[in-house]
């Protein structure tokens, strides 16, 4: 007699106790169902930060995008892909448009690449202007090692223009002063960014 007693006891106790979580469940769910409703706006905005990586992704991994060359891409909500900056080789800008084109996301493409005019001059300028900046005996030497050093000259007739992103303002003043230094430089525009660092997004907020 004592067994089926005891079996209903722990059936009563069971019982109790699924009772007693039900609304805790209940909670749970209410809580977690609008986690799950992703609004629009946030999924548009991930799904347009999402091409974006796969743009600058397929941009750098261009076989022969070298540090004479520029590149960058525009993205709309829409999908919307415009591609801009300045190339030594024709090829460039149309493989460029190839490879962008073919990612999902794209619904549009607009190839506004500036081909740079063919120049002697030209040439033996950004040669003088990679030695100077990339100098072994300068702190920039270090970034010389990179596959694609970071530090982007773009020379057009004789103007050159500094694009890319650098560690500190040392540095993009360092590289600026160099350039400056080349014989038949006429100008030197010096559009560098400095990296933000993640313990200065911290002190930021």
């Amino acid at each position: 007699m004592r067994k089926p007693l005891l079996t209903r006891a722990l059936i009563s106790i069971l019982g109790v106790l699924l009772l007693a979580s039900a609304p805790d469940a209940r909670a749970a769910q209410g809580n977690k169902a609008p986690g799950q409703l992703e609004s629009p706006t946030a999924r548009d905005v991930r799904r347009i930060e999402a091409l974006k990586e796969e743009v600058r992704h397929q941009l750098a991994m261009l076989p022969y995008y070298s540090v004479f060359d520029w590149l960058q891409a525009e993205v709309k909500p829409d999908g919307t892909v415009t591609l801009m900056g300045q190339v030594v080789r024709p090829t460039l800008k149309d493989d460029a448009e190839s490879r962008v084109k073919k990612l999902e996301a794209v619904t549009h493409m607009a190839n506004n690449i500036e081909v740079l005019p063919l120049s002697p001059m030209d040439d033996q300028l950004r040669v003088a202007l990679y030695r100077r900046i990339y100098n072994f005996d300068s702190p920039l030497f270090r970034y010389a090692t990179w596959s694609t050093p970071p530090i982007h000259i773009i020379v057009k007739n004789g103007h050159v223009t500094l694009k890319g992103v650098v560690a500190n303002q040392g540095d993009s003043q360092l590289a600026y002063m160099a350039a400056n230094q080349v014989p038949g430089v006429f100008e030197v525009k010096n559009e560098l960014q400095i990296e933000e660092r993640h313990d200065e997004k911290v002190s930021q907020k």
